[in-house]
């Protein structure tokens, strides 16, 4: 599998904890560790979406 995959997976792992405390919780602070996890992951996301977009452009053309 890719590498990128395996971090998108990685991140979401790493979420878990935060996730627990902001909303079973109520620790504001860790939902600001979310947002930025997110965000973090929308960027992850789209290096993968252009990587995909490339391979399949490679085997059309290749």
């Amino acid at each position: 599998m890719s590498e990128k995959y395996q971090a998108l997976i990685d991140q979401l792992d790493s979420m878990k904890t935060d996730i627990e405390k902001f909303y079973v919780k109520g620790q504001s602070a860790a939902g600001t560790r979310l947002r930025k996890k997110l965000s973090e992951l929308r960027v992850m996301a789209k290096e993968m979406r252009d990587e995909i977009q490339a391979i399949k452009n490679e085997r059309k053309g290749g």
